[in-house]
């Protein structure tokens, strides 16, 4: 029995969302929903955290902004002095008002690349990698919610007494 997952389908995100609330005040716990979109609420009813990929934006950003910055100062200073107008470049603050639209797009282009990235590799959605989702529907236009019978010590027959009381189109045990 341990082994045995229900997958309850819905064809409305409210009527998920409002089952998910009725199941959570029961003490059932839900452990995935499926869905083609973002449910707004549901991550509190079913116990998902805030997600940390703010962190890693601003960590991505930091370091975007200072490769910029490492590279202003490389390029103008270091490798190739420009004598612009006779007036030689020789400090790194002449130079850096000039440069705070590079400075500004790098960090921007870091910090997207870094979360696109990071975003794929935690939720595992890499090229050539299954997909996690159990209904193909669940990208066109159903919502299925997950729940394990061993995480609610309760018989299946149990838990699809109280789905069904949700408004469920489809109760399915694999």
């Amino acid at each position: 029995m341990a082994d045995k997952v229900i997958y309850a389908m819905y064809d409305d995100d409210q009527v998920l969302l409002a089952g998910a609330k009725q199941l959570v005040s029961k003490g059932i716990y839900i452990r995935d929903v499926f869905s083609p979109f973002p449910i707004h609420g549901i991550d509190p009813v079913i116990g998902i955290k805030q997600t940390r990929l703010a962190i890693c934006a601003f960590i991505y950003g930091l370091i975007g902004l200072l490769l910029a910055l490492y590279g202003m100062y490389y390029f103008m200073i270091v490798d190739w002095p420009m004598n612009i107008g006779g007036k030689p470049n020789e400090f790194f603050y002449q130079n850096l008002p000039a440069f705070v639209p590079i400075a500004f797009e790098f960090t921007v282009l870091l910090a997207a690349h870094g979360m696109a990235l990071t975003y794929f590799i935690r939720n595992w959605t890499l090229p050539g990698i299954q997909a996690r989702n159990p209904y193909p529907e669940t990208t066109d236009d159903r919502f299925v919610m997950e729940i394990h019978p061993h995480d609610n010590n309760m018989t299946a027959d149990e838990l699809a007494q109280h789905l069904s009381e949700t408004g469920t189109i489809n109760i399915e045990e694999r």
